[in-house]
């Protein structure tokens, strides 16, 4: 799949890889998030190859024309406030997208599947 952005101009196609990627970096610079948690069998077999993969444990859905749903399954550190590490990885996952695509990130939706001490 793709999402794509139409303008007077043109239009701008880019894979849900790449704003899963950028998702994925935007996630990971939030105090207390310690790892994302891998959905497909796909990210499994990459997380065995790869370490650093970007994309595992994000979701990218096309919802129109210029708008995306993303769903992030993370891991949290314990001790800290799943509400507030929550929000804040809303606002920051949806400010670098919109800011790096110029995508209307519609819903960002936050999938706790573990804590780690």
């Amino acid at each position: 799949m793709s999402v794509e952005i139409k303008n007077e101009m043109g239009r701008i196609v880019m894979t849900e890889d790449l704003v899963a990627s950028i998702a994925g970096y935007a996630a990971g610079e939030n105090y207390g998030i310690v790892g994302m948690s891998s959905k497909k069998a796909s990210d499994a077999l990459i997380e065995f190859i790869k370490k650093d993969n970007l994309k595992r444990g994000i979701k990218v859905t096309s919802t129109g024309v210029g708008e995306v749903d993303i769903d992030l399954y993370v891991t949290l550190e314990y001790g800290v406030s799943l509400p507030a590490v929550a929000q804040n990885a809303r606002d920051n996952v949806r400010y670098r997208v919109h800011e790096l695509t110029g995508l209307t990130v519609r819903n960002v939706n936050i999938f706790v599947e573990g804590i780690r001490v």
